[in-house]
């Protein structure tokens, strides 16, 4: 397809979207559930043809020998795709933002100001090889009152195009307009950056994926961005910290997903626990193959680790690969993060409370934890619902963004034939 044509393309699909927008502005709460169920009913209907569809794409990804982490975010069976339909009915079961009152008011005057939720209109998706995203985020904007345009990687092609399909025909049957979703087939940069110049179209553009692919649409894009999802984290093992307890929690934020943006990155260890903990842990790691890349320090307590680079501590590896650091105090803890950190999830693991009480108030992310695993930054996790990404940017949302960050607020004022003096 020419530039040409992809780009007229790419604006017909805006302009379907605004219109299916404007339309999703007066749809009640019970037609988007309703929409919703009928979508999670199809792709279980749908199911064998999907996964058809999948294995495609799993195929071609082992062929291009894609890491095996990236591989399992990439498929799907039975119980995955059961698992995504249930959770557009999850989102079925969440409070309807829309109409919401924020805040009321009674000025002297007697005007009544209130703030209200809305929709934010028209959402585009930039996103790689996730298919789960692709049921999240449509369902999650259309709960939220959004059309959404997904743009999916070229390694999820197939899996976005069935699932797409499918989620469309399910609207036909519904109040809701078939333009609510659509995607993006074009897999080049050129319908990416299409997608990123649809201005007065588009009205915000969200990047799920990698450093590269969030660099690129921050550098493109003419829409309004939330930034989202890349993942440097990191966990400081305090002096104080219960040696058993840090080892489950390292291997969890570790192993449990490595190839997902909560996941630990770097390990920072006191000094003064170092050659008690680290020699276990590093065993604890080894054993699941994961590949321990430590400092000078780290080496002299444990030779068989590799030597860690300047570029290791500035990795999202997204695989079981995990840089090591000793670091002298909790002060060095934090400089270390601030300076390498991405504002994503980090964590102390201590048993002093000022210094835990130090950390939640000095470290600067979306998400910071004492005692506790990285891997639970996620809507769900969090109470919120499924979620259409981790903005780890301070402006809109910050965090997991549920349907709450998919809305914007607007002004209603009641008045009684008040005029301005």
């Amino acid at each position: 397809m020419t530039k040409a044509n992809v780009s007229a393309k790419v604006r017909s699909q805006a302009m379907a979207a605004r219109e299916a927008a404007r339309r999703l502005r007066g749809a009640s709460t019970i037609e988007k559930n309703d929409a919703l169920l009928a979508m999670a009913a199809a792709l279980e209907e749908q199911s064998e043809a999907i996964l058809v569809a999948n294995q495609k794409d799993v195929a071609a990804a082992r062929t291009k020998g894609i890491s095996t982490a990236l591989i399992d975010r990439l498929s799907l069976d039975e119980k995955r795709l059961s698992l995504v339909a249930e959770g557009l009915r999850e989102v079925v079961a969440l409070p309807d933002p829309i109409g919401a009152m924020v805040s009321m008011s009674k000025r002297p005057n007697g005007l009544e100001v209130g703030k209200i939720r809305v929709p934010l209109g028209v959402v585009g998706i930039i996103y790689e090889a996730r298919p789960n995203v692709t049921v999240d985020a449509a369902g999650l904007c259309l709960k939220a009152g959004n059309a959404v345009i997904l743009r999916g990687g070229s390694e999820a092609l197939h899996s976005n195009v069935a699932i797409v399909s499918t989620m469309r025909d399910a609207l036909k049957k519904t109040a809701l307009p078939e333009d609510s979703i659509q995607l993006v087939e074009g897999t080049d940069r050129a319908s990416a950056q299409e997608l990123m110049r649809q201005t007065g179209l588009v009205d915000v553009l969200i990047p799920r994926g990698g450093q590269g692919l969030i660099r690129a649409v921050m550098e493109n894009a003419t829409v309004p961005v939330i930034e989202t999802g890349e993942g440097n984290c990191h966990i400081f093992v305090d002096e104080s910290a219960d040696s058993h307890q840090a080892r489950e929690i390292i291997i969890n934020a570790k192993c449990q997903r490595p190839g997902v943006c909560n996941a630990l990155e770097t390990l920072l260890v006191h000094k003064k626990i170092a050659e008690d903990l680290l020699p276990l842990v590093a065993e604890d790691l080894r054993t699941r193959q994961v590949t321990l890349r430590g400092c000078s320090k780290c080496q002299a307590i444990v030779p068989w680790l590799e030597a860690a680079s300047q570029a290791d501590w500035e990795t999202e590896y997204l695989d079981l690969t995990l840089a090591i650091k000793i670091v002298e105090s909790i002060d060095e803890a934090m400089e270390h993060i601030e300076l390498y950190g991405t504002g994503h999830s980090e964590a102390i693991l201590t048993n002093d409370y000022t210094n835990a009480h130090r950390f939640l108030e000095t470290v600067d992310a979306a998400a910071v934890y004492v005692n506790a695993s990285t891997r639970f930054t996620d809507g769900q996790q969090f109470g919120l619902g499924a979620e259409i990404g981790i903005s780890t940017q301070k402006l809109h949302a910050r965090g997991p963004m549920g349907l709450e960050e998919l809305t914007s607020t607007k002004f209603v004022i009641l008045g009684s034939g008040q005029t301005r003096k």
